[in-house]
């Protein structure tokens, strides 16, 4: 079983992670992510997907053209655990190495 972690830990863990944010009446933290367009956005939403899959557990997302919305949560625990956390530093990850990549081929 996956345990939830308490809410005090919460708290210091969302400290490092400040593009997320906590939702309101949920114990689930949400991320927007904008990008140029697209195709930009589609392939975050791949690499995502792909890590997703390998350590099994899967973001609830929206995509609107250029803009992600990535919400997570663990329903087994009904509320957050080192799973959405682990998710979410990838994300964050990965959305640095896009725009860090992005700014290279503008230089």
């Amino acid at each position: 079983m996956v345990e939830k972690i308490p809410a005090d830990a919460g708290a210091l863990v969302l400290s490092e992670l400040p593009a997320w944010k906590k939702l309101e009446g949920s114990d689930a933290i949400k991320r927007v992510i904008k990008f140029d367009n697209f195709n930009q956005a589609w392939g975050f939403m791949t690499r995502i997907a792909l890590e997703a899959e390998r350590i099994n557990h899967h973001p609830e997302w929206l995509n609107i053209y250029g803009k992600v919305e990535v919400t997570l949560t663990t329903h087994e625990c009904n509320g957050l655990s080192e799973r959405d956390i682990i998710l979410a530093r990838f994300i964050d990850a990965t959305v640095h190495e896009m725009t860090t990549n992005k700014e290279k081929e503008h230089a």
